[in-house]
């Protein structure tokens, strides 16, 4: 009985997003450029944030720590991905496999109470501004991230304690570039009916939750911006619309998934590929191109690194 359960998989195999050679060739360039892009993009906001005293605000705190998030997205799986483009043999350790699909619920989770957050920090701004600076001080703010990370990683730790003593006994062989949760545990040499209704509850029942909050918040802040005509209007509605943009391109796909959860569809690679690669390239750009404050501050530091080097 003793060795039906135990683990006699050590590794899996990825069958990645083509078996084409020439394809794999042409994903390689694409995603290594995305992939920096992605990295480069919210690295820069976050030295952006850092070093420009006038983002020293909850707003922008906030937003550094939403790109390093998409960092640590962008780099759990992509740099396997590409590296995989160039092998014929693609393959995962068990172990890396774990890894895998606790960082993609830690990420994943983490930034979904991030944004509910920040939406938070826009209600307080926009409808009770006499009370933002005493409500989001630093304190507040840096309490906001932290739980944000501490439900990531109990929302992954709960996914992950039952999955690592799965009885794992031939089948390895995962239809994705990563170890995604619902294809590693089909994979389970038992009946998994009871499991995926345990992932799909897990995951759902946070998502709901974010998503709900998210949606009152929008739309008692839509109703005061609406209801107010001062000058800042505009600024405000600019700022709204990147934090509304981001939270429907990252909320859009769950929707598909948690319709059909446990259904493999070709589209299920392009909305991994939309969460690891494009999401983290697509936050850093929507903030800077509708935020002017963060436009001067990246111009200011650009100006700042040519002035230096011109001194040596």
């Amino acid at each position: 009985m003793d060795e039906v359960n135990k683990s006699v998989v050590t590794e899996f195999i990825l069958l990645g997003l083509s078996s084409s050679q020439d394809i794999q060739l042409f994903l390689f360039f694409f995603f290594s450029v995305f992939y920096g892009a992605a990295v480069l993009g919210n690295i820069l906001i976050i030295l952006t944030v850092i070093t420009d005293s006038r983002l020293h605000s909850p707003m922008y705190f906030l937003l550094s720590n939403l790109s390093f998030i998409d960092v640590c997205q962008a780099t759990f799986a992509t740099p396997k991905m590409i590296a995989d483009f160039l092998n014929e043999h693609k393959t995962i350790t068990f172990q890396g496999c774990m890894s895998q699909i606790f960082f993609l619920h830690v990420f994943g989770g983490s930034e979904m109470v991030l944004l509910v957050a920040m939406a938070y920090d826009r209600y307080i701004a926009i409808c009770k501004p006499l009370h933002y600076i005493t409500v989001m001080s630093r304190r507040v703010c840096t309490i906001l991230v932290g739980v944000s990370w501490t439900i990531g990683i109990l929302h992954s730790a709960s996914h992950l304690a039952f999955t690592v003593n799965l009885p794992f006994c031939g089948p390895n062989k995962v239809d994705n570039f990563f170890c995604d949760l619902p294809l590693v545990i089909k994979l389970a040499c038992l009946e998994t009916y009871v499991l995926e209704i345990l992932v799909l509850t897990n995951s759902g029942l946070l998502s709901l939750i974010c998503f709900l909050l998210l949606l009152i918040s929008y739309t008692i802040i839509l109703a005061t911006v609406h209801q107010q005509a001062s000058g800042g209007t505009s600024k405000a509605l600019s700022t709204l619309s990147a934090h509304i943009t981001v939270v429907v391109l990252f909320f859009g796909p769950l929707i598909f998934i948690y319709i059909w959860p446990f259904e493999s569809f070709p589209i299920d690679k392009f909305i991994s590929v939309f969460f690891t690669v494009f999401t983290p390239v697509l936050n850093p750009m929507i903030y800077t191109l509708r935020n002017k404050d963060v436009k001067e501050a990246m111009k200011k530091l650009r100006n700042r690194h040519v002035g230096s080097k011109q001194v040596f």
